[in-house]
């Protein structure tokens, strides 16, 4: 076991990650987190503060179970990049090609007298689009008129699992659930776009629209192909879209913040994620452990490759990390997004790959962390980011839903880079982050 100097980290200045997260808990704005740091496959630090449920008294442990919600979506994008590979597709080919109800879309150009007016899509949606938000879909909770139609159609019913179903927290939904992914896709392409495909960085569920394009090409449901192809392979055990009744005890909690404290919004014992969802939603239906997502980061952060079995070429994970923005930017529609959830910050410096955020310019984004780093997050306040420069992982849960609320995330990577004291000559054979070489003081 080699300790957090041996690869460049300061022991003492790591200490501050779990003073940060504790001034968090005390202050009763967030319930406990679970934080890792992982350089040069090396786990430097791994911690538990806080609890998991607070009603029950019970602590956070380092496998509790959280909603990862929109952290599911770069888990999404691996998917697609393994069928991209197989040449099943180009990202540059029309959704269309494979899922035909996206062919004549409409675009939101306005209201007048209460009625949306809309024109042709002067170009389809392309894959890449749909991997990069920029596919003018939307969510029902981005204001707009479009957003407006989403929530009147209940566009997202079934998408993951209720919360609390049948609890207070629980709204019964007045039109019937979408049989599968592709009869929910053909109702969500009779609804217009925010705005023409490609010229705009919009929030979307794009994401889940590629767990029907993943079914399409595959011939496989969406769960069972990343449970064959990502989930069962690296040991990802925990991680699904339903939490089993043996493993609710280690379920955490999900609450939601008050003027001064805390108010529980899903309880495990009562919550949706007890039974599979109506739809397995590729943008936001997972859930994991910091351990398994370890895993899948580690994976990324080796190039497409994790203890000897290869999941991706190089050269792919250098294209799904990379910035596909080009003349648009994204910085715009995060500051909208992040604004939405609760931060008041004006984002800047940052690019979009597939399904994940990526720095462009570190200075900008007013955090020390490199050019370059591959990103995202869950709507209950769950991160992870890779980088490459510095051959670092690093990941924090907690559940508070909205994230925003508090810069956990911003925290967590200020407390992480301030206790890198010096650079190292980064080997490049790939390197697999295991619990198993945990330090015995974490």
């Amino acid at each position: 076991m080699s300790t957090p100097e041996d690869v460049g980290v300061s022991t003492e200045r790591l200490n501050r990650i779990g003073e940060t997260m504790r001034k968090l808990i005390d202050e009763k704005k967030i319930p406990g987190t679970v934080t890792l740091v992982a350089k040069k496959g090396k786990i430097v630090h791994f911690e538990t503060n806080g609890m998991r449920d607070i009603e029950k008294k019970l602590p956070m442990e380092k496998d509790t179970i959280f909603r990862i919600y929109s952290q599911s979506k770069p888990i999404t994008g691996a998917a697609l990049m393994m069928l991209f590979e197989e040449g099943k597709f180009l990202m540059t080919d029309p959704v269309s090609k494979y899922l035909p109800e996206f062919s004549d879309m409409q675009v939101c150009i306005g209201e007048e007298n209460g009625k949306i007016k809309t024109e042709a899509a002067s170009s389809p949606i392309t894959i890449q689009q749909l991997a990069s938000h920029t596919s003018g879909l939307s969510y029902s909770f981005v204001p707009g008129p479009v957003g407006a139609m989403y929530i009147a159609e209940e566009m997202e019913r079934g998408l993951g699992n209720v919360p609390s179903a049948g609890g207070e927290f629980f709204t019964e939904g007045t039109k019937p659930p979408f049989g599968n992914l592709r009869e929910w896709t053909k109702a969500l392409a009779e609804l217009p776009l925010v705005a023409q495909p490609g010229t705009v960085w919009n929030y979307s569920v794009g994401m889940d629209v590629l767990g029907a394009l993943i079914e399409e090409v595959s011939g496989m449901a969406f769960g069972e192909f990343l449970e064959e192809r990502i989930f069962s392979p690296l040991g990802m055990e925990d991680t699904g879209f339903i939490v089993p009744e043996e493993k609710l005890n280690r379920f955490a909690a999900n609450y939601s913040p008050t003027p001064d404290n805390m108010m529980l919004m899903d309880d495990p014992e009562k919550s949706g994620y007890r039974t599979p969802p109506q739809l397995e939603s590729g943008g936001g239906g997972l859930v994991s452990t910091v351990g398994d997502y370890l895993k899948f980061a580690q994976m990324l952060l080796n190039r497409g490759e994790y203890q000897g079995k290869r999941y991706l070429g190089k050269k792919t994970v250098k294209f799904m990390t990379a910035n596909h923005m080009g003349s648009v930017s994204a910085d715009e529609g995060l500051t909208n997004l992040f604004n939405m959830l609760g931060s008041g910050y004006k984002v800047q410096g940052m690019g979009f790959g597939v399904t994940g955020s990526v720095v462009v310019n570190p200075a900008l984004t007013g955090l020390p962390v490199s050019k370059g780093v591959y990103s995202w997050g869950g709507a209950a306040s769950t991160h992870f980011w890779i980088d490459n420069k510095e051959d670092l992982i690093g990941i924090v849960h907690t559940q508070l839903l909205p994230d925003g609320t508090y810069p956990v995330r911003e925290l967590m990577q200020l407390a992480t880079y301030q206790a890198i004291i010096c650079l190292l000559y980064t080997s490049p054979s790939p390197r697999d982050a295991t619990l198993s070489r945990m330090p015995s003081s974490a």
